[in-house]
């Protein structure tokens, strides 16, 4: 791993997102490396022909990583990736605010992966053409390691080359700051507003499922009671038809009638049975309708539970959706007055920067003459 090098480094590629790094104890959890979403970039050092994902947060370089072609970036989630560096021993994860950016990562790093892949054959190439014998003592690489580690342990030092970029990284230091809080509570009451319209469209959804059933209901209460009468009525028609033949029966008992009766009171009694039996059947299709109409009240009564509900979830996140408003006006209040306070240091610099202006110029008349 080299030391930062800005100004002879190109950036190719930059993007925002959360650092994390590995628990070196456990090797398992993460530990946040930036309380906030920072720049990570990818840089082309041209004069070692090297690829690197650096990112800064401060004045410390939470991020110095060399990508080697056996590198490889793993999607763990939605909007979570990690890589391992073996050189600095740690592995490291990057979260995004959408898949999206993710996925924009995830392609740059295959193919700063593929160039550094031919980077180091084109050089290898180079180095066997120009001095094939050429080895490194062991002593040699131990010191170089050494070297770049000591380098990599000590943080860059942000260099201020006059009053004017001085005011210009505070002002931006705290634009940003005030913005990634009002980007969060805009994104929280944002998901808060999209619950309560999905809530919202639920409930409408279940409103007009009740009003259906209660409809069906209504619906069905009438045919229920049309089934009970005839019901009654069927009921009545079988024991009428039962009697008559029973009074068949014992009529032929009593008379015994010619071959031509035996026919008609034999096909006589054979539709009666036949209409017995299909009045038996209706019976059967209205009691299982009637075990339908019991299904359907029980439905009727859980979509007006579910409906229930709803109402109070909707509530709650009304509630939470005014104390998040409340929360982002407070939080635009609390801005207004930092750039306030920040204007006012900004002016009260300025002034010390010309006095010192002035006492240079001063200085310098004095060491002139």
């Amino acid at each position: 791993m080299y030391p930062l090098h800005r100004e002879r480094e190109q950036p190719i590629f930059s993007c925002r997102a959360h650092v994390f790094q590995i628990d070196p104890a456990t090797k398992r959890n993460w530990i946040p490396a930036s309380k906030h979403a920072v720049t990570v970039s990818f840089f082309y050092d041209a004069t070692r022909n090297v690829y690197r994902i650096i990112s800064v947060g401060g004045t410390k370089a939470i991020i110095n990583s060399t990508i080697t072609p056996n590198m490889t970036f793993t999607k763990t989630s939605q909007k979570f990736g990690q890589w391992a560096d073996s050189r600095a021993n740690t592995v490291y994860g990057l979260g995004f605010a959408s898949e999206q950016q993710l996925h924009q990562f995830s392609e740059r790093f295959k193919e700063v992966k593929e160039a550094a892949r031919l980077a180091r054959e084109k050089s290898q190439d180079k180095f066997e053409l120009t001095n094939p014998a050429l080895n490194i003592a062991a002593p040699q690489l131990s010191q170089l390691s050494q070297d770049l580690s000591e380098d990599l342990q000590s943080p860059p030092v942000l260099c201020v080359n006059g009053p004017g970029e001085d005011k210009l990284y505070r002002s931006q230091s705290a634009d940003i700051e005030l913005s990634s809080e009002k980007e969060r509570l805009k994104k929280m009451l944002s998901e808060g507003s999209i619950c309560e319209m999905n809530w919202e469209a639920e409930l409408f959804t279940l409103q007009d499922s009740n009003t259906k059933l209660v409809a069906a209901l209504h619906e069905a209460n009438a045919n229920v009671e049309e089934w009970k009468k005839q019901l009654a009525a069927y009921q009545d028609e079988t024991e009428r038809l039962r009697d008559q033949v029973a009074e068949l029966e014992a009529h032929s008992g009593k008379h015994r009638p010619g071959d031509i009766g035996k026919d008609e009171l034999a096909q006589s009694l054979e539709e009666l049975e036949s209409l017995l039996k299909a009045k038996d059947e209706e019976i059967q299709m209205l009691q299982t309708k009637k075990s339908d109409f019991n299904e359907l009240e029980q439905e009727r009564e859980e979509a007006i539970h579910r409906l229930q509900e709803l109402e109070v979830r909707n509530m709650e996140l009304e509630r939470r959706v005014q104390g998040a408003e409340q929360t982002l006006a407070s939080t635009l209040e609390e801005r207004v007055r930092a750039e306030s306070e920040l204007h006012r240091i900004i002016d009260i610099l300025d002034v010390k920067i010309f006095d010192l202006n002035d006492l240079r110029q001063s200085l310098t008349k004095l060491i002139d003459k």
